[in-house]
């Protein structure tokens, strides 16, 4: 008989797959097998070329053997080496095809030129299912979607690492530190290779942190140590909104700002020597930190070295850090390169606003001398480099023309990182993209020129408000239109509605409100840019109103008092260059004419109720805006406005006796009030400013003050009827176009802060905390908390800045741009009414397309 050998046929092969694929190299093996015939001996060449006569498949239960063929990708026919690529290849395949355990391959006979090859497979069991045992099944479910243990995975030794691992740490996140969790699997005896697994949970008692201790502290107390640490905290009672939990990764970054804390004072060799935690019989733990402070620095000399373009005297002013000073790293290299803020002052940042994109500044310390180091800042400033071109992308809807008139680059100009953190606010001023405006700056050193690509994503331009509500004793119906990024030119051009004409930047607005007391329509439109060469806005809105007598008491509606209001306004505004270029001059002629029938309003010591009034007045407003890069979510900057208007004063000029005889009747008392008000007279002035302040890219502080004031110039006159200011409640004006101010007040109902006639007088101030949920183009969400104060004042002789009506309160605001903003505020009022002696407690406001 003779021998029979069996070789591997591979043995190369093996390791050369190994280090290329690395897979599970201990489960690939490829052998020879016995042929049919024991007599005859299966003999190969090595590194020769055969063919590929025929694979067979053993080892299937579920997959059929074409189907495991198809994944190696070898075809009859087909050359093949052994060893040789081909193989490799498809024995990776079967792998990466996550359907298999193990792949075994066999030559199983030569036949001349040809070989036949045969794949032993073992398939992974499929997971039918789990059921997780020591919770709640409703939250069992929860956990079975977030660990995606879905039906027919296949079932991998990784898979059941990364469960056990995946459950252990949700809840040892929630302070559970002795969770134990174990896997067991069974087989499921209704198909094949179907396994079921049971998920053992037992979480145990959360563990709090009862102490944290440091030792070899001597400069910083313990208790600064612990405020530096921001999400590992000692149990607190009274303390809810920080849970004393111990999280390993939050932990280990706490451990880092304790090492910041310490660098910032100068502390620059500080370590921690040793950490670690100890259990309490409680089942507390304690967290023992064992540190080593070093000796505190002071910067020495700083030297700048390389710089031409700057003095050194220029550079210390962008730097600002004297000799003497405690040596604080983290500031240093904030002035050095920034500190990532859109408005960081710093040396990098102020070579690269001149045009120095390829210029390098570091900050290099070449000498410790007892506790002083000096400090060499090193410049290389290189060519300035210029703009080549600028595109954007992602405006489907949008004209470019729209977009690239906001841009501050342009071809051709020096490079300037300021100049694109400027175009990112203008391109989110706009409100027709998400806030996430992403620049693509591609430099060319070799040509010292710069390409830029900013990427928008569009987000609805046009707005519809469609509510229904009761108030004022009657049910209000509202409809409102508002086509923010309207194309005017194009509407006689039917293709371009889809549905209608947009993408030139032009607002129109319509809004139509009714109910049994009152009606109102208005038509708005806005041209921001006219002519389209330069930033001139000119704006054009008509409007009507009429409004009827309402008795709270009875309910009824009397048609025959009423006051109608048609009225229209032309504006301009212009972008300013002076004192810079946030600045902006708004101005605009308004007229209106009113209609009193019976509708009474309280002058001084008369009663104006009938009468045709007109009202031709100028306004004038100068206002800063550099607040950004949000319209809705602001994170940066201010808004600041200046604001007057007037009426001719007709009264000083015409020689009229404005005086009203006590002795006149009634009818003639009336009409000469009439001939008094028939042309208004008055003067406003107010200035209002916003400031933001960002703690983080998602929490910001806003900070609020106004303030306005209504005049008159003819005592015998006195106030307008009409301008006049109403305090309280959500801010927002529903129907009423007789020039007056709502200002909002939380905490207090709808203008009752105001006497019924309104104040001539108000000021407001404001602290707002925001906090953002989500930016997504779909929808904005943020929330907040509030403290505010103000009052209105029926003139200077009640006037009392400090006489405030206070509140607090918290809401949520979401901004939708099919809908606008719509938000929720829940506010408690300190202080009572006027008039009453209770305070005004808590009150809940819907807030529907503005903010405050």
């Amino acid at each position: 008989m003779k021998l029979f050998s069996r070789s591997l046929v591979l043995f190369v092969l093996f390791f050369t797959f190994n280090a290329a694929a690395q897979i599970k190299n201990d489960s690939i093996t490829i052998t020879e097998k016995d042929t049919i015939n024991k007599n005859e001996k299966v003999t190969y060449e090595i590194g020769k070329e055969y063919i590929l006569g025929g694979i067979t498949v053993t080892g299937l239960k579920k997959f059929s053997e074409e189907t495991v063929k198809v994944f190696t990708g070898l075809v009859t026919g087909q050359l093949i080496k052994l060893p040789g690529d081909k193989l490799t290849s498809a024995i990776k395949k079967l792998y990466e095809s996550k359907q298999f355990s193990n792949v075994d391959v066999y030559l199983i006979r030569v036949d001349g030129e040809t070989i036949y090859l045969e794949f032993d497979v073992q398939e992974l069991p499929q997971l039918n299912e789990v059921r997780i045992n020591g919770i709640k099944k409703s939250k069992a479910k929860e956990l079975i979607n977030d660990a995606e243990l879905k039906l027919g995975a296949m079932v991998t030794d990784n898979l059941l690492v990364t469960t056990k691992n995946y459950f252990t740490k949700k809840y040892t996140d929630k302070g559970f530190l002795k969770t134990k969790v174990t896997l067991d699997l069974q087989k499921d005896t209704t198909d094949i290779n179907i396994v079921n697994m049971s998920v053992f949970i037992d979480k145990g008692e959360r563990v709090k942190i009862k102490d944290i201790v440091f030792t070899g502290n001597e400069k910083l107390s313990g208790k600064k140590l612990r405020k530096a640490m921001s999400k590992t905290k000692e149990k607190l009672i009274g303390r809810f909104w920080k849970a004393s939990k111990y999280i390993e990764e939050d932990y280990q970054e706490d451990l880092e700002k304790i090492l910041d804390k310490y660098s910032r004072l100068g502390f620059r060799d500080a370590r921690i020597l040793s950490e670690n935690i100890s259990w309490n019989e409680n089942n507390t733990i304690n967290v023992n930190i064992e540190l080593e402070e070093g000796k505190q620095y002071r910067f020495a000399d700083i030297v700048f070295v390389g710089n031409k373009e700057y003095s050194d005297e220029q550079l210390r002013s962008v730097l600002r850090i004297e000799k003497g000073d405690v040596y604080n790293g983290a500031i240093l290299k904030e002035r050095v390169k920034g500190d990532g803020s859109p408005t960081s002052e710093d040396l990098s940042t102020m070579y690269q606003d001149s045009g120095f994109l390829f210029s390098q500044v570091n900050a290099v310390e070449t000498k410790v001398e007892n506790d002083f180091i000096t400090v060499e800042i090193r410049i290389r400033e290189d060519e300035k480099a210029r703009i080549r071109k600028v595109t954007v992308t992602g405006n489907d809807k949008t004209n470019d023309h729209v977009i690239f008139r906001e841009l501050r680059v342009k071809p051709g100009d020096l490079f300037s990182r300021s100049a694109i953190i400027r175009s990112i606010r203008e391109i989110g001023q706009l409100g027709f993209f998400d806030q996430n405006v992403s620049p693509d700056v591609v430099p060319d050193y070799q040509n010292k020129t710069a390409d830029i690509d900013f990427t928008v994503v569009e987000k609805g331009g046009s707005q519809i408000e469609l509510q229904g509500g009761y108030g004022g004793g009657s049910f209000i119906g509202t409809l409102g239109l508002s086509f923010n990024n309207f194309s005017i030119r194009n509407i006689l051009n039917k293709d371009a509605y889809k549905p209608l004409p947009m993408g030139d930047g032009q607002n129109l607005a319509l809004r139509l409100q009714s109910s049994r007391t009152f009606s109102t329509y208005s038509f708005s439109f806005t041209e921001p840019w006219l002519g389209g060469r330069k930033p001139q806005s000119l704006s054009f809105s008509v409007y009507s109103s009429n409004q009827y007598q309402f008795n709270f008491q009875t309910g009824d509606v009397d048609r025959s008092q009423s006051l109608g209001i048609v009225g229209a306004s032309l504006g301009l505004g212009k972008r300013l260059k002076w004192p810079d270029d946030f600045f902006q001059l708004s101005q605009s002629i308004s007229y209106q004419a009113f209609n009193l029938k019976n509708y009474g309003f309280r002058v001084g010591q008369n009663i104006l109720s009938n009468g045709n009034l007109n009202n031709l007045s100028y306004s004038a407003t100068i206002s800063r805006n550099s607040a950004g890069p949000s319209l809705i979510f602001p994170t940066y900057g201010s808004e600041f406005s200046l604001g007057i208007r007037a009426t001719f004063p007709y009264s000083l000029v015409n020689g009229r006796d404005y005086t009203i005889d006590d002795n006149l009747s009634q009818e003639d008392r009336n009409a000469r009030i009439a001939e008094n008000y028939k042309w208004l007279e008055y003067y406003k002035a107010s200035i209002k400013g916003k400031w933001y302040t960002s703690f983080t890219d998602k929490l910001v502080l806003m900070t609020n003050a106004e303030m306005g004031y209504l005049g008159y110039y003819n005592p015998k006159i006195g106030l307008s009827p009409f301008e006049r200011y109403y305090v309280g409640g959500d801010g927002i004006a529903i129907f009423q176009l007789d020039g007056r101010e709502v200002v909002g007040l939380r905490g207090y109902e709808n203008n009752k802060l105001s006497s019924v006639e309104g104040g001539s007088i108000y000021n407001k101030f404001q602290l707002e905390l925001r906090y953002s949920i989500t930016d997504a183009p779909s929808a904005s969400i943020y929330t907040l908390g509030f403290l505010e104060a103000g009052n209105s004042y029926d003139n200077f002789k009640t006037f009392n800045p400090f006489k405030l009506k206070r509140s607090a309160g918290v809401g949520i605001r979401i901004f939708m741009p099919a809908f606008g903003l719509l938000g929720i505020d829940f506010a408690h009022g300190f202080d009572p009414l006027p008039g009453f002696t209770e305070k005004s407690g808590w009150q809940t406001h819907f807030i529907i397309g503005r903010q405050f």
